[in-house]
């Protein structure tokens, strides 16, 4: 695995290649299918985006994000369904460094695309339908365990 750079805020030293650890992880699979929408950047927060036991809202100044449950979704709002979602056993401490690539490394090493979504305590990383048996086996071979 490529080491990652990095650099000590306090020091004026430049940043140093150094090896990480590979994590292992427990996670979970999450009940349903996801969708992940786009909005303008200055719409209001749909009430539809705000409902089910997972969802996320993001601004930025290009667009507004929403993950949620696919069902929900107006026909007419921009958007990509059939999206599983895995959700990663934390907390993790703002500290530790290495979570989300250990998890993801392996699913970006054999094409499996992903979309992470990360909060206080923990991350959760959609992956679409038809690439999840092949997620969850690859995932379970980098030595990640399913809960």
């Amino acid at each position: 695995m490529a080491g990652n750079r990095t650099i000590n805020p306090h020091s004026n030293k430049k940043a140093e290649t150094t090896h990480v650890h590979r994590h292992r992880l427990k996670f979970s699979r999450l009940a349903g299918s996801f969708a992940i929408c786009q909005l303008p950047a200055d719409a209001d927060v749909p009430v539809w985006a705000l409902q089910g036991s997972f969802f996320s809202v993001t601004r930025g100044p290009d667009e507004l994000s929403v993950v949620c449950p696919q069902a929900q979704v107006p026909a007419e709002v921009r958007h990509e369904t059939e999206w599983a979602c895995l959700k990663l056993a934390g907390p993790f401490p703002f500290s530790q460094t290495g979570i989300l690539t250990s998890f993801v490394q392996p699913l970006s090493e054999n094409a499996i695309p992903i979309f992470a979504v990360s909060t206080f305590d923990t991350d959760y990383v959609l992956v679409k339908q038809a690439w999840i048996d092949k997620a969850l086996e690859v995932l379970k071979v980098a030595g990640h365990e399913a809960t």
